[in-house]
């Protein structure tokens, strides 16, 4: 197949760290063919938000040089297209997750983002589905996600949780236990350990339907 720039960049990078890919992809905790595939035979079509971050910063570059999202110009003004992704973090009992391939983008100024604090390389957008999460996100809602540094603090989060992605208002607790609320009264906390939880990102802006 023919290598697009993200792939041709990510074996540039690993010639010039001289590190190989099976090495890279026991980095994000991959088996040592992973990224041999994402290379070679396009699967993965994309890298997930969080191995991106890991590779990136290993590698010594930006995350929007292994994301695929970019800065364009309109009619003279610049603007930043945030990739979209098909997946739903549901704000009810769960929803599995199946893909991870952009779609689409949302299109944002970048004196927006930088007054914000957002970086467009940490940034992607999903839906929201279910009602746990009302009055604040509904259903049907798109939600920015700002991929999550490291530091836990905080506030509505995008999770892995059991398979499944959520969007809950994560509370940290005491002795590595969390739990994630719904603004939704009617739905109980759910109290697990932090290792139980992978936390995708923080949701930093929304967008719904009047």
């Amino acid at each position: 197949m023919e290598l697009d720039a993200t792939r041709r960049r990510l074996l540039a990078l690993a010639e010039e760290r001289r590190v190989s890919l099976s090495q890279l992809s026991r980095l994000i905790g991959k088996n040592a063919s992973y990224l041999q595939q994402f290379v070679r035979k396009g699967s993965p079509r994309k890298l997930e938000v969080n191995d991106r971050a890991v590779l990136a910063q290993f590698l010594g570059v930006a995350e929007v040089e292994l994301s695929g999202s970019q800065e364009i110009s309109v009619e003279g003004e610049p603007w930043v297209d945030i990739p979209r992704f098909p997946l739903e973090a549901s704000a009810g009992p769960g929803s599995t997750v199946e893909g991870e391939d952009a779609v689409g983008s949302f299109r944002f100024s970048p004196r927006w983002l930088r007054d914000q604090g957002l970086q467009p390389h940490r940034l992607s957008a999903i839906a929201v589905r279910g009602d746990s999460m009302e009055p604040t996100l509904r259903d049907g809602d798109e939600i920015l996600v700002e991929a999550s540094p490291g530091t836990l603090r905080e506030g509505i989060h995008v999770v892995r949780f059991d398979g499944t992605l959520l969007v809950k208002r994560l509370e940290v607790r005491h002795r590595g236990q969390i739990a994630l609320l719904s603004d939704n009264t009617a739905y109980r906390p759910i109290e697990c350990e932090l290792g139980d939880v992978e936390v995708i990102g923080r949701v930093v802006w929304k967008s719904g339907r009047l």
